[in-house]
């Protein structure tokens, strides 16, 4: 009876989150803002430019906290229960793994490596899964510190399972206090932790040694395919460095390396298309029902997370789990903002149609990859048989000229795909086809079939692609947090990394892929639509925001005003909103047990980010339009964390980058405003500043603050001269047109 009643139990739960607090602050900062806008516009006439600029820029505000509204409204997570996986399911699904790597310099080859480790050691039967590695940059450093991983692994893998170790990034796992030898546990354990830290220290100092070219590679071998072989002029190369021939549940899964073809004259699409040639090799190889895909610097935090997910993906309707998402967290920066966003936003996105596809930390539905639809879930194998059987030309229209891979892609639609092929080997030839350059031509692969092409954040372009088909995902957020990342090495890299987000958004945006598009002519929800926008809007947004920021000078340079003055009624509804958002923001970091100096820093970075990386890529999307540009895909700069500690995030590292110019032409705009106030150089007549413009300016100078101090300092944590004198020069030419517009 006992073992009856654990079968018919969830695998999740539901947690709906009650909100009413956060909900009537959201709807008292709305209702203010409309008051705003009304207050404006009924004022008007009495007012000029500055008036009405405050007002275009407040209504792009109001859009924008409409959006945050919709987002955070019905908070959602999931509580999973992996015990009653065995009771329920008499045989786990395979599942493929994928890693992406696409730079051996700004990809550190022992984080690759450590994240690989990582994910042969999660708590899953090993016959079950398979771990693919995309070297993007047909590195032999990266096929030997993987080969060399894969004979640590023998050694790392059962000692994780036999000790129950919690930490399995080897990493990770020798920081702090396990850098010490243990003082508890048997002497058995004592003794296996000794070799397995020395094992992995050898390890360590070969990757290392071979990444500073103390030895030459032996192009024999194995190693023979990479003697004549260029990053972007290459053959396909899979390799099968692992295979668990003996089908063992406690053994090493399997383990491949992969290089996908690329030619000069070639399009490769980036990750978008790296991710398609694992899905087809994989699908030849191994050809899981799930995968799961994640970067290379992103290591199994939670060895149960296949076992949660599989919780969330088989104990739903397939319809209503189309993918899995964790959430992103860095082991090396602070965790706040990142918390105070899945917290307010993440949640309540999930309790709509389900969260964001985030590009790390997702297990698929294979079929979902493949271009399936909901509706079409119960005679999907009618369907295909159909077609695969009467029209075959159809189905090489989709998914290329590889007759192996259809009928494997046939097996996956079907349902059919249960199990792992006992000769990988005999998978080699098809696999190296299906990775070459010129597969995808004259099929589906990028357009309905796999990630899809045309944005440089293919995730969120495929993810919103397959909420329009109707599908729903889920949200697995586990104590401890499922997957743990490496934050971008300093500012410039963070910079460019959401330049490259904003663009790539914005591209979405303005492409036929639109949420709005989707919504009007497919099945996304429209609060999921909104939900979109309201991450797709990111580049647009630094506009008003750029605007509101340099209005405060302009009417103190001017003599103007864009704010009601003290003795007014109507200064009260813009004090009302400043003062309830700045402590509804603070409570929400004090309730998260974080620090006042976090919230402050977390506001002050998101006007700088705004106001320079989203600007900038607002500008190359606009470009892009215009046929005048083309999208470049950079990518970020990664420090690998051999000492326990990482960035702080409280102070800001400077170099020639144009990223640093808005912000340090907007603290020099906002300081000789100041300076002009205070000596009493505007122009005669004129409403004049009041009390709130001056707060305003010395709001701004304390947001950009890293950029006063950088004004002071010598070397990194100093403003290079030539950023100084270019911003010197724009805020020039904002003065200059400050004073002809008073004097007109």
């Amino acid at each position: 009876m006992a073992n009856t009643k654990s079968s018919c139990l969830p695998l999740y739960e539901k947690v709906f989150h009650k909100n009413t607090y956060h909900r009537a602050l959201d709807v008292i900062i709305l209702f203010l803002l409309l008051c705003l806008l009304f207050y404006r516009l009924s004022t008007f006439n009495n007012h000029g430019f500055a008036w009405f600029l405050a007002f275009l820029c407040e209504t792009c505000f109001t859009f924008l906290w409409v959006l945050v509204v919709n987002c955070r409204w019905t908070p959602l997570t999931y509580k999973t229960f992996p015990q009653r996986l065995q009771e329920r399911v008499q045989e786990l699904p395979p599942v493929d793994m994928f890693v992406t790597t696409a730079d051996v310099e700004l990809e550190p080859p022992i984080m690759t490596v450590n994240t690989v480790l990582s994910l042969l050691a999660v708590d899953y039967p090993a016959h079950k899964l398979a771990c693919y590695v995309s070297d993007d940059a047909c590195s032999p450093l990266i096929f030997y510190s993987l080969v060399e991983a894969s004979k640590f692994a023998k050694l790392w893998v059962p000692f994780c399972k036999k000790y129950s170790v919690q930490v399995r990034a080897p990493f990770r796992y020798f920081l702090g206090e396990s850098a010490k030898p243990p003082s508890t546990g048997s002497r058995e354990f004592q003794q296996d932790w000794k070799m397995m830290k020395e094992e992995y220290e050898q390890l360590n100092r070969n990757i290392e040694q071979a990444a500073k070219k103390s030895f030459l590679f032996d192009m024999t071998g194995e190693m023979a395919v990479f003697s004549s072989t260029e990053r972007r002029d290459h053959p396909a190369i899979v390799k099968v460095l692992w295979e668990n021939k003996e089908d063992l549940s406690n053994g090493l899964p399997h383990l491949f390396y992969i290089s996908r073809e690329k030619r000069p004259k070639h399009p490769h699409h980036y990750k978008a298309g790296a991710m398609n040639v694992l899905t087809r090799v994989s699908g030849l190889m191994t050809n899981a029902p799930f995968m799961l895909n994640v970067d290379c610097d992103m290591y199994a935090n939670n060895p149960e997370i296949v076992l949660q997910a599989m919780c969330l993906l088989l104990g739903s309707k397939e319809r209503d789990c189309a993918f899995v998402q964790s959430p992103q967290y860095f082991y090396d920066s602070p965790a706040d903002s990142l918390a105070i966003l899945h917290e307010s936003l993440g949640k309540g996105i999930v309790g709509i149609q389900g969260p964001f596809y985030a590009g790390t930390g997702t297990f698929h539905r294979r079929k979902v990859i493949y271009g399936l639809w909901p509706d079409k879930i119960e005679n999907q194998g009618k369907c295909i048989n159909s077609v695969y059987g009467q029209v075959g030309g159809e189905l090489l229209q989709k998914f290329g000229n590889s007759k192996e891979f259809i009928k494997s892609a046939v097996n996956a639609l079907e349902g059919k795909n249960k199990g792992f092929s006992s000769k990988l080997s005999d998978s080699l030839k098809a696999a190296n086809q299906v990775a070459g350059c010129g597969y995808e031509y004259g099929s589906s692969w990028g357009k309905k079939v796999g990630w899809l092409y045309g944005s440089a954040t293919e995730d969120v372009l495929t993810g919103l692609m397959i909420h329009a088909k109707g599908w729903k995902t889920s949200y697995c957020s586990p104590d401890p947090h499922a997957f743990l990342g490496c934050g971008p090495s300093d500012l410039p890299a963070a910079m460019r990394q959401q330049k490259r987000w904003a663009m790539g958004l914005l591209e979405i945006l303005f492409s036929e892929h639109s949420p709005i598009l989707a919504t009007l002519t497919g099945k996304l929800q429209f609060r999921q639509c909104l939900a979109y926008l309201w991450l797709l809007i990111w580049g647009v947004r630094s506009i008003p925001e750029l605007c509101y920021v340099a209005l405060p000078a302009y009417c103190i340079i001017t003599n103007t005003s864009f704010l009601p003055k003290v003795q007014e009624p109507g200064i009260c509804i813009p004090v009302a909103i400043f003062v309830i958002f700045k402590l509804y923001t603070l409570s929400e970091y004090i309730h998260g047990g974080f620090p006042i100096y976090s919230w402050f820093v977390n506001n002050s970075m998101l006007r700088i980010v705004a106001t320079s990386a989203w600007l900038f890529g607002f500008g190359s999307t606009v470009l892009k339009l215009l046929g005048l540009s083309e999208t470049v895909f950079e990518i970020t700069k990664k420090v690998h964390q051999s000492c326990d500690g990482g960035k702080d995030g409280k102070e800001l590292v400077f170099d020639e980058s144009p990223f640093f110019v808005p912000g340090t032409t907007i603290l020099l705009v906002h300081l000789a405003a100041l300076a002009t106030g205070l000596l009493g150089m505007q122009p005669q007549g004129g409403q004049g500043p009041g009390l709130g413009e001056y707060f305003c300016s010395v709001y701004v100078v304390i947001c950009f603050s890293p950029f006063l101090l950088g004004l002071f300092r010598k070397g990194k944590d100093g403003i290079p001269l030539s950023t100084i004198c270019k911003s010197a020069a724009l805020a020039l030419l904002f003065l200059r047109s400050c004073k002809m517009s008073s004097m007109n």
